[in-house]
């Protein structure tokens, strides 16, 4: 015999893109509404009163007036072994990788130290209201095992794929062309669709894959098209210097990959803030992903992403920490740092926009929007439930507020931890 749920209270609900039409006509909350979950799926959406009266038997979650059900947050561009070092002071991208990111990711060369910060890591986001994220492992075929093991003994949805280095990188942290391939071809054949488990194919960049690695990489991507392909894309200046240095004879980035096969309507590119006009036609063209990762670009001072220019295209578009660049585990202050960058561009969103591109539009650059990303019937029953007023400081703004979406706007750029109420994964309530 199954069991329903019945969860009720403010529910957040999608009828299209608010990056492509007003968010008023695809964009509503139902402040007496209610979700029915059944063996980890929504199987119902509506009114309460309703909802109450056709699923008398269902066990009850009733939720204030002060809160929103929302999707679960889809975190689209991570790099979990990072977790320790996340806020290390003030350097660059690639003196990053040197200073930061390439010493600890060697500490991952230790299952056991790998295992504690995969789950360290999904835990911490947890917290945060994050259900679902797409994260880079490193080159050690176990990282990748232990974040996967991690999320199935949480129930979650996870995209991940070993990063692969074949130069430029410290020993120790490189592979090759053909190491790259097997260990990613077992990796995907171990993962790939198991439980709530999506391969991505992950070379970390240009820069420190080689073109054999790379035409290895696509070669492997042409004979598994259902996964990803996540990697970066034109994050900063200097970086993009280096790749003309190393590759001079492509157009641009982007061709860098392009010509190795690693473009595609399944490629998920990262940060893409300093795009030529041909890579955006081409980008376009083929119904690739871009993620904008705002606290990362401030934080290692990249620039300013492109939102509004960018969805005028057509091209999906996803919001993501990028731990540790990143500066915070938290979507709701991506979300704010993407209304900050929106304003620094002449281009600010408004809250319906920013909420939409942490679930639904995280979901679309996954190619998940089937399963998660939304609250409607068939979908996964991963949820966030927001505080509206979790903190003195929020509900204090939040008892001047004109609406429900003024409410919402509050706990955007002042939440945090707090402002989660609860989270349920795949049907069951996290405790």
């Amino acid at each position: 015999m199954t069991h329903q749920t019945l969860l009720t209270g403010p529910t957040l609900r999608y009828s299209g893109d608010p990056m492509r039409d007003p968010w008023q006509d695809v964009i509503a909350i139902d402040t007496n509404g209610g979700v029915v979950i059944e063996d980890g799926v929504i199987t119902a959406v509506g009114g309460a009163d309703q909802l109450r009266a056709a699923h008398p038997s269902a066990k009850v979650t009733a939720y204030g007036d002060d809160t929103l059900m929302c999707p679960g947050f889809i975190d689209a561009h991570v790099h979990y072994p990072q977790t320790a070092i996340i806020a290390s002071w003030g350097k660059r991208l690639i003196d990053w990788l040197n200073s930061y990111t390439f010493p600890e990711e060697m500490r991952l060369s230790d299952p056991t130290y790998a295992d504690e910060i995969a789950g360290r890591y999904l835990d911490l986001t947890l917290d945060h209201g994050t259900t679902t994220v797409a994260s880079y492992c490193t080159i050690h075929p176990h990282s990748v095992d232990a974040l996967f093991s991690a999320a199935v003994q949480r129930g979650q949805r996870i995209v991940a794929g070993k990063t692969c280095m074949d130069r430029n990188a410290p020993e120790g942290l490189r592979d090759t062309a053909q190491s790259a391939y097997d260990d990613s071809k077992a990796l995907l054949e171990r993962w790939h669709g198991i439980a709530r488990a999506s391969y991505a194919i992950t070379p970390r960049f240009s820069p420190t894959s080689t073109p054999e690695q790379l035409a290895a990489l696509g070669a492997l991507w042409g004979e598994h098209p259902t996964c990803l392909m996540q990697t970066h894309l034109s994050e900063q200046i200097d970086e993009i210097a280096w790749v003309r240095d190393l590759y001079p004879n492509t157009r641009d980035y982007l061709d860098t990959y392009e010509e190795h096969g690693l473009i595609g309507e399944r490629a998920l590119y990262g940060h893409a803030i300093h795009l030529e006009a041909r890579e955006i036609d081409r980008i376009t063209e083929t119904g690739a992903a871009l993620v904008h990762c705002p606290t990362s670009n401030t934080f290692i001072g990249s620039g300013l992403f492109d939102m509004a220019g960018l969805a005028a295209r057509a091209i999906p578009c996803g919001l993501a920490t990028d731990t540790g660049g990143g500066s915070s585990f938290s979507m709701l202050r991506t979300m704010a740092a993407a209304y900050e960058i929106g304003q620094l561009r002449g281009t600010p969103l408004h809250a319906a926009q920013l909420i939409w591109l942490a679930t639904a539009g995280s979901a679309r650059c996954l190619h998940l929007d089937s399963q998660i990303g939304t609250i409607s019937p068939g979908t996964e029953a991963d949820l966030t439930i927001l505080n509206l007023a979790s903190t003195p400081a929020i509900a204090q703004r939040a008892a001047q507020a004109t609406d429900i979406w003024d409410s919402l706007f509050a706990t955007i750029m002042m939440g945090d931890d707090r402002a989660i109420q609860d989270v349920w994964i795949a049907g069951k309530r996290r405790t």
